[in-house]
Order: C-alpha cells, then sequence, then structure tokens
C-alpha cells in the first residue's frame, strides 16, 4: 500500500517521458548509423556491368554474394586481416597496460601534482588524429627529422618508416593512452577506501594491493577499454593512410579500412567497397561477444 497522500505516477506518462527524452538518441542513431549499415547492405548486393570496350554506359546488377565472395577470395583483403590482428596484439596491450600502470601511479600515495599530470598526459588525445599523424611523420622522415639526425649523430641508425607497423602502434598508444588512463583513474577513485586500509592493515604493500585488490575491483572497465580499443583497433585508418607516400611498407590495402577506401575511390567498386566494410562490421561484432563473453567468465 502506498503512503497517504503519495500519488502513484500513471505508467502511460512514466512511458511518454522515456519516450521523449529517448526520441532524440533513437533519430540521430537511426539517421548516422541504421540507414547507413542498411545502406551498405544494400550496395554490397549489386555490382556495375560495363557494357562494350568501356565507351558504353553500365548497369547495375544484382550479383548476391558475389561481392563477398570476391572480397574474401582477395588475397590482399586476407592481408589486411592480418595486419589488424598484428595491430591489435602489438597495440592493445601496450596502450591498456601503460594507462593502467599511470593511473595506478597516480592513485598511489607517492604521487604529487596529480592533476598536472592528468592534464599532461590527457592533452596528446586532444590533438587530432590527423595532426597527430603528421607530426609523427615528420619526426619519422630521416633527413628532417631532428629526433633522427640526432640518432645517427650517436651511431644509431633507425628506420621507423622501414617497420610501418611499430611505427603505427606508436602513435597510437601517444593518442590514447592518457585517455584511457583518465577513464582508470576515475574508476579507481570510486574503489572504497575501507577496502584499501583493510588491505594496509593485512599487511599487503603497494604492489600487492595495486594487483589483489585495485586491479580486480575494476575489471569493468578494463574490459570496457579492451573492447572499446579493440573495435577501434579494427577501424584503423587515419594514421597508416596518412603514412602510405612515406613508408614503402603501407600498401593501399594495408588495413581493411584502407581496402574498402581504395575499392571505393580507387576502383569505383562501390560493391566491393560495400560488401568488405559489412564484412569488417561482422568480424568487429563478433570479437565484441567473445570479448564480453570471456570477461562473464572470468567474473563468475
Amino acid at each position: 500500500m502506498s503512503a497517504p497522500g503519495i500519488r502513484k505516477r500513471p505508467r502511460r506518462r512514466q512511458g511518454g517521458a522515456a519516450a521523449v527524452l529517448l526520441a532524440p538518441f533513437l533519430i540521430l542513431f537511426t539517421l548516422c548509423s541504421l540507414i547507413p549499415i542498411g545502406y551498405a547492405v544494400h550496395l554490397s548486393l549489386y555490382t556495375e556491368h560495363h557494357s562494350g570496350l568501356g565507351f558504353g554506359g553500365s548497369e547495375t546488377v544484382f550479383t548476391g554474394l558475389g561481392n563477398y565472395t570476391r572480397a574474401l577470395g582477395d588475397p590482399a583483403f586476407r592481408s589486411s586481416f592480418l595486419t589488424s590482428a598484428g595491430y591489435c596484439l602489438l597495440y592493445i596491450p601496450l596502450m591498456t597496460g601503460l594507462a593502467l600502470a599511470l593511473a595506478l601511479l597516480l592513485d598511489s600515495g607517492l604521487a604529487r601534482a596529480r592533476r598536472f599530470f592528468q592534464l599532461a598526459l590527457f592533452l596528446p588525445h586532444a590533438v587530432p588524429g590527423v595532426i597527430a599523424a603528421l607530426v609523427w611523420t615528420y619526426l619519422y622522415t630521416p633527413g628532417i627529422s631532428p629526433v633522427i639526425d640526432l640518432l645517427n649523430s650517436a651511431g644509431a641508425h633507425p628506420d621507423p618508416l622501414g617497420s610501418p607497423l611499430p611505427a603505427v602502434v606508436n602513435i597510437a598508444v601517444w593518442e590514447w593512452t592518457g585517455y584511457n588512463m583518465v577513464i582508470f583513474y576515475a574508476a579507481l577513485q570510486a574503489v572504497p577506501r575501507e577496502v584499501l586500509e583493510a588491505a594496509v592493515v593485512d599487511g599487503a604493500g603497494a604492489l600487492r594491493t595495486a594487483f589483489s585488490v585495485k586491479i580486480p575491483l575494476i575489471r569493468a572497465s578494463v574490459v570496457m577499454v579492451s573492447l572499446f580499443t579493440l573495435i577501434g583497433s579494427l577501424q584503423l585508418f587515419t594514421e597508416p593512410m596518412l603514412l602510405h607516400d612515406a613508408s614503402p611498407g603501407v600498401v593501399s590495402t594495408w588495413t581493411p579500412g584502407m581496402y574498402a577506401y581504395s575499392a571505393a575511390f580507387g576502383r569505383n567498386d562501390y560493391g566491393l567497397a560495400a560488401s568488405s566494410s559489412v564484412l569488417l562490421a561482422l568480424a568487429a561484432a563478433v570479437l565484441s561477444y567473445l570479448v564480453t563473453r570471456l570477461a562473464r567468465r572470468k567474473e563468475a
């Protein structure tokens, strides 16, 4: 029974308020996500057939799964996924571990000037990805890079552009470590202080407290960061695209995103570009599901 004088709001009003509040998101999500995805799936089912020797017109022909077969049968497309796999294996553990270590250092009692270091570490993320890639391309290029010239004068002869994968990973780590460090630091601030005090009373040192108490309590944040980083890694495009002209190892189909871009704007094959994009989205969905399922099993 409800207390006297207190009236329950009708469920219709509650449902109407929820619909009004959700409407802007649902409209934008439909316009910016669902409709483009549906159009990409539609494009992937058709191809352009040119008549004559190229002087005639072209017609759009339904090809079913033909574009998907062409994409999966293309060695360049399969190789682009191998590049993405190598990038994920190198970048995700390195960036996540570094961001977590920095967050733990800021959360420790030994840290000083926390606000300054938070801002300093976050600032690289405020630089647009295109600008960051251009700056690092300048720093990677021998003859114009002061860093490379200094290392050459010291007897070392590095060639960052000769190994494009570590070079791209370095750019991404520089861009995203500070951003994810802020997420981890915010999660650490939510850890109950009495739990940490109990660990200290039980004789746990700083390292034991970090690995046995703090990290397990922020596991959800670690999984979330890893999941979003995995999805973003599969969509890698900006950094290698800008390194394409400077590094001979970065070909036009180096990543799945670059493969789709090359198919659409290099060969005008929009069906192949759409099918490769859909396959990339499916791969991201499957991997996201597997990461989420694995995280739930560990929590159980």
